[in-house]
């Protein structure tokens, strides 16, 4: 049977696919690569404290747990994604408009959620659509996605770059303009057809399938990896107002977040060559120890006199204390979570990651207020009590003696 004018044939590979899907990732990843640094910034100018910048921070954190999967799940109903990504690019570039308006405590935070509800979704979308080509027409994933962390890498260090020459009020225009070259791409976006497959954060493959992944150790084992990311909250938060109020340049500052990112895409090169014959719980305690070592130096440095290039070399951690995270979380759901299961299982991990992040970084705000630099010390706690989780985790996963039942047969224990 033939498609129709205006059905694409979904076994049919739409001309240029890899290019496009690089496209949208480099595009999507771009507002994140000023978002991520900057936003913390232009709200500090704008006269907001601590607590309140955490807020900001945090709260569309915990709304977007909720509103991603019911916008992945309208997505996997739809005739095809591409659409999806078009409607909820243009909802964000209008709703960012809000950040131009005077910016009072209300109007930042409402904008800051609404956004959240339509930005947020972008990015599994798009992976959504290239994994769509994986199994399809066998696409390199890593070689269209690897486009978003450049995008990223590039945003971080350019918009560094623009910052020194303005002030941190430019934030909003280079959000805006990312927003834009990400519509811009989404209207490029080839177009697949109805999915086969849910989404990985789709809230229909959570109902079906997230009961049967609650065992021991992978609970134990997506909690513990949610902790320990979640220790990076107070980084992301603050430590650029930090760097700033010692006098860092913005200029450097964009360096700083531009070399974690570098040091991030290296450790993905050598992964397999480091850590490849290592069990995705021991790649994880190596993550967990390297967010300890990370927050314990970060208040020592300028006391120390170690100054920029110290800051360059607790930066240098974050290949460990983030890259390692994010591959060993996907080794374990690789080697222990059936393929028909594995979406269900990014969006339990998401939720992990999400709840946990947000929880720290409303936290974060009367660390830094109370404590400064010394709110470091409460992430390596953190990063500690999810190391902890981490190795209970290997624990569970250690074979155990076996009993003989009857007959002879043997049973675990457990």
């Amino acid at each position: 049977m033939s498609s129709s004018p205006n059905q694409p044939d979904r076994f049919v590979k739409p001309a240029r696919f890899e290019l496009r899907m690089s496209l949208i990732f480099a595009a999507v990843f771009l507002p994140l690569g000023v978002h991520l640094p900057y936003f913390p910034l232009w709200l500090e100018v704008n006269g907001f404290d601590a607590e309140q910048i955490a807020v900001i921070l945090a709260a569309p954190m915990f709304l977007r747990v909720v509103t991603t999967p019911v916008i992945t799940a309208m997505a996997d109903r739809a005739g095809d994604r591409a659409n999806v990504l078009i409607a909820i690019s243009v909802v964000s570039v209008l709703l960012s408009l809000g950040y131009f308006l005077p910016a009072g405590y209300g109007l930042v935070l409402a904008v800051s959620l609404a956004l959240a509800v339509f930005w947020t979704p972008q990015s599994p979308l798009a992976d959504a659509l290239a994994l769509s080509g994986v199994r399809r027409f066998g696409s390199s994933y890593p070689g269209m996605r690897i486009w978003g962390s450049l995008s990223f890498l590039a945003a971080t260090f350019i918009g560094g770059m623009i910052l020194a020459a303005s002030s941190a009020q430019a934030v909003p225009a280079m959000i805006l303009a990312g927003l834009l070259a990400t519509l811009a791409a989404a209207v490029l976006s080839p177009r697949l057809g109805p999915p086969r497959r849910a989404s990985p954060l789709s809230a229909v493959a959570l109902q079906q399938d997230a009961p049967r992944l609650f065992n021991r150790y992978f609970l134990l084992f997506v909690a513990g990896t949610g902790i320990i990311n979640a220790s990076h909250g107070f980084l992301f938060g603050f430590v650029s107002i930090y760097w700033k109020a010692i006098g860092i340049s913005d200029g450097v500052i964009g360096m700083l977040w531009a070399w974690a990112v570098v040091a991030e895409v290296v450790i993905f090169m050598l992964f397999k060559r480091l850590f490849g014959s290592v069990s995705a719980t021991g790649v994880l305690v190596v993550a967990g120890a390297a967010a300890i070592l990370r927050w314990v130096a970060y208040p020592l440095i300028e006391p120390l006199g170690l100054g920029v290039p110290g800051f360059f070399g607790v930066q240098t951690l974050h290949a460990l204390s983030t890259g390692l995270l994010l591959i060993g979380l996907q080794k374990m759901i690789a080697e222990t979570v059936p393929e028909e299961r594995t979406g269900a299982a990014q969006g339990v991990a998401y939720f992990s990651v999400g709840v946990s992040m947000a929880v720290v970084t409303l936290l974060s705000g009367s660390l830094y207020q109370w404590y400064g630099t010394g709110g470091f010390y409460f992430m390596a706690l953190v990063a500690l009590a999810g190391l902890c989780l981490i190795l209970a985790a290997a624990a569970v996963r250690r074979p155990q003696p076996q009993r003989a039942g009857p007959g002879g047969d043997t049973s675990d224990p457990r």
